[in-house]
């Protein structure tokens, strides 16, 4: 909780029990929750945090770059601590999205790069498919 803390002042945040329980999950997990998802895990923990304080603190750390946000086609967001670019697999089944490593595809911004004449500054990569566990199921 002590490097989390410190990550939280030294982007200039206050430090809440709420941001801290936050983030910590979040750096703690291998799981890309939704706000949702956030609030139902942390919410016997602390009963007086609402929905809307999770989404106001997801936000304020996605700005501060603590957090990315992830746009994986559903109808909500996912969160994810680990920032550097990184490819995401998603599950079209049950939902799962597990992180890629990032060396597979470590200089493909260079590379998209040479072809095109745009001046790129990010990638968001993301294969859509069917997990192990849904495999099992449909192979059943």
């Amino acid at each position: 909780m002590e490097e989390i803390t410190a990550l939280l002042k030294q982007k200039g945040l206050k430090v809440t029990p709420q941001r801290l329980a936050i983030l910590n999950f979040l750096m703690n997990t291998k799981e890309h929750p939704t706000a949702e998802t956030i609030y139902k895990k942390l919410v016997s923990d602390f009963p007086t945090m609402s929905l809307a304080t999770v989404y106001k603190t997801l936000e304020v750390l996605k700005e501060t770059g603590l957090i990315q946000e992830l746009n994986v086609g559903e109808g909500s967001f996912r969160y994810d601590a680990k920032t550097s670019p990184h490819p995401h697999l998603v599950c079209i089944s049950c939902g799962k999205v597990e992180d890629m490593d990032e060396n597979m595809f470590k200089d493909l911004l260079q590379e998209v790069q040479k072809y095109t004449d745009y001046k790129l500054v990010e990638q968001r990569l993301y294969f859509y498919g069917y997990c192990p566990a849904c495999q099992k199921k449909m192979n059943n």
